[in-house]
């Protein structure tokens, strides 16, 4: 997918929900395998990252890209092409990682504590 820089945070997490409607929307067959690269894609999500962080962090690593997406689907898999689609198996993982931003609150961006007294 190369480089977003800049992108949007609102568009990111549009783009991870897509990626999880394809990853649902696969055959039971691919799908399992899909799964088991999301899963290492989660891994190394949970590694850049380290300890807390936010929609926001998380969109700036989306936007810096996600070639190492597709290097992790081919070692995973390096005779099944179809599971190296990283719109759907990278995004996918977004979307799962997003849910342990420490801003995310069942499905949306909470709003920083400050700004809510306001």
């Amino acid at each position: 997918m190369g480089s977003l820089r800049g992108v949007r945070v609102e568009t990111a997490i549009g783009l991870w929900q897509d990626g999880e409607r394809r990853l649902r929307a696969a055959g039971p067959e691919l799908a399992r395998r899909q799964e088991r690269v999301v899963a290492r894609i989660v891994d190394e999500l949970r590694r850049r990252l380290g300890g807390p962080f936010t929609t926001a962090e998380l969109a700036g690593l989306y936007g810096e890209g996600t070639d190492w997406c597709l290097d992790l689907a081919v070692r995973a898999f390096p005779d099944d092409p179809r599971t190296w689609d990283v719109q759907t198996v990278g995004d996918a993982a977004f979307a799962r990682y997003v849910r342990e931003a420490s801003d995310w609150a069942g499905g949306r961006i909470r709003e920083p504590i400050e700004d809510a007294a306001r």
